[in-house]
């Protein structure tokens, strides 16, 4: 158990690495392409991935899905496709920095649900790691937004990162519950990412995008392909991740992500080193070594 637990640790930093690498990527390859259009092409494109994958290692199973369609399906819905199209809506009515610091409470809701559903502990040291890293968090973002103003001043857009922040938690908490009952990782992932992105399809049918699809140029399908390769590389290794170790300690390790996000920015794009960022990073940092440290376990109570 120790060992798998230390393997899934490693696992999940990769994924919050990956996850972190992702913002600045998307600054290079930025491109002008509908939201729900690019979320469904990249979602179906990973799936097929992972359904290969899947066959490979014998983890597709009739039994899977005549026994666990419901979770398969809440998986799919919930993660794959709800919460995308309300996070890119959301966009819409907020600034980028509110809807990246409102997606990293996402441990505090994994945590609740992972606690319910789960019956998941956590210790009062994993809650004092956990507020280290989110007080990191709060620090590193304070330079492009002020935390008050998101209930001094709430917007549209807020809500529904918030509202999508929490699908996704309760989706790694689903996810989770299926890996325990035998359902290879791989699998989940294909059925998150492939069902999701057939349904994203139908809302892109629905509200009448498909001439935005079949109008993308070669260069955004390049930069397409970079986004599917990215989000493939996040997904491998999150599910993985998370079959080893406990929804509240995975979901906790993605703090690292902004960490990772600055330092790229520094690397890449010459951005600047402003010492209130490095305290933040520094803070997470020290967080994330805490959490790395303590045991996942499954009792009743807090």
């Amino acid at each position: 158990m120790k060992n798998r637990e230390f393997f899934g640790t490693i696992l999940v930093i990769f994924a919050a690495v990956i996850s972190g690498i992702a913002i600045p990527l998307n600054k290079i390859f930025v491109v002008s392409i509908d939201p729900t259009v690019f979320t469904a092409i990249r979602a179906v494109l990973v799936g097929l991935v992972f359904l290969l994958i899947s066959f490979k290692t014998h983890g597709m199973s009739k039994k899977l899905f005549k026994h666990d369609w419901k979770y398969i399906a809440l998986i799919a819905v919930i993660g794959g496709a709800l919460a995308f199209l309300l996070f890119f809506t959301g966009l819409k009515f907020t600034t980028a920095g509110r809807a990246a610091f409102l997606h990293k409470t996402l441990p505090i809701y994994a945590a609740l649900f992972a606690f319910i559903f789960l019956k998941e502990r956590v210790t009062r040291n994993q809650l004092y790691a956990m507020a280290l890293m989110l007080i990191g968090v709060v620090v590193i973002f304070s330079s492009q937004i002020n935390p008050t103003d998101l209930w001094m001043d709430p917007q549209l857009g807020d809500a529904l990162v918030v509202g999508a922040t929490v699908l996704w938690a309760l989706e790694n908490v689903f996810a989770k519950k299926l890996m325990k009952d035998g359902a290879n990782n791989f699998v989940v992932s294909f059925s998150r990412m492939f069902f999701g992105g057939l349904i994203l399809f139908g809302a892109v049918l629905i509200t009448g995008k498909m001439d935005a699809l079949y109008s993308l140029t070669v260069q955004q399908w390049n930069n397409i392909f970079v986004s599917v390769v990215v989000l493939t590389g996040y997904v491998f290794f999150w599910y993985w991740g998370l079959k080893h170790t406990s929804v509240t300690k995975a979901s906790t390790l993605l703090l690292i992500a902004p960490v990772v996000s600055f330092l790229a920015g520094v690397a890449w794009l010459g951005e600047p080193m402003p010492a209130v960022q490095m305290l933040g990073s520094a803070l997470i940092l020290i967080g994330a070594y805490f959490v790395t440290t303590i045991k996942s376990e499954v009792k009743t109570g807090i």
